[in-house]
């Protein structure tokens, strides 16, 4: 069977500083369909995402050697202009980061307008698609105009997912979406996540391994910056091949 690879990593390596933090990291991620990452904290996973769309060398004295191909394109070529590419590879982060002085409306809308759409019904459509694709519409609609801090932490996450989905990305990552959520805001993004997989490129990172084997179709384990093993899901929580992903899926340590 054909398989449409969204992401190839070829010899990923990452620093800060002197401290290697990521160790010749080879892996390839379907497209439509969502690959968790997984292991103890401090073991990459992070760093890795973060190394998908460049945010990684944001950091002071960060640095990446290898290549991550996005459509068969090398990221870290001198031509890739790194702010289009977020663009295309959006990111979630572990806690809600809705623009403070911004109502639910300007919060979906803010990327379309920095990129200078000022079409006030196209902006409406978009923003109202936006919030209808993370399952927030309904939440929301009267009160488009009030402040996004406004709302609880699951719809603020859900808004922040609607906001990078106004932009048309291809790539949705994630960091932990769910960690400072209640289990009621963390089943409605698992199921928004799922949703999400038939449009686009979905990788999570999840201290959570029952959240892993709920929404991911692959499963990657990383340990002390190394890639152990990356299989289909089904087959890393069922019939892992090596022992240290047996031990670490069983709790014997993490």
């Amino acid at each position: 069977m054909f398989m449409s690879y969204k992401f190839e990593i070829e010899n990923l390596n990452a620093w800060f500083g002197s401290k290697q933090v990521l160790k010749q990291i080879n892996m390839k991620i379907r497209e439509k369909a969502v690959t968790a990452i997984i292991g103890p904290s401090g073991c990459g996973k992070t760093t890795l995402i973060r190394c998908f769309n460049r945010m990684h060398e944001i950091v002071p004295r960060a640095k990446v050697s290898g290549k991550v191909l996005f459509n068969g394109v090398d990221i870290y070529d001198e031509h890739v202009d790194p702010v289009s590419l977020r663009r295309k590879i959006a990111m979630v982060f572990q806690k809600p980061n809705p623009f403070p002085m911004m109502s639910i409306h300007d919060n979906v809308a803010a990327g379309l307008k920095l990129s200078g759409m000022r079409d006030r019904e196209k902006l409406d459509s978009i923003v109202e698609r936006s919030l209808k694709m993370a399952i927030l519409w309904d939440e929301v609609k009267e009160d488009l105009n009030k402040s996004g801090v406004n709302l609880s932490g699951g719809q603020q996450q859900r808004l922040c997912i609607a906001r990078a989905l106004a932009v048309e990305p291809e790539v949705m990552l994630m960091d932990e979406p769910c960690s400072a959520l209640d289990p009621i805001a963390t089943a409605k993004i698992e199921t928004l996540i799922r949703m999400l997989a038939n449009d686009y490129t979905v990788v999570i990172v999840t201290h959570n391994m029952q959240q892993a084997a709920r929404v991911s179709d692959f499963t990657a384990f990383l340990y002390l910056g190394e890639l152990v093993e990356y299989e289909r899901t089904k087959d890393i929580f069922e019939n892992p091949k090596r022992e240290l992903t047996e031990k670490y899926i069983t709790g014997a340590f993490g």
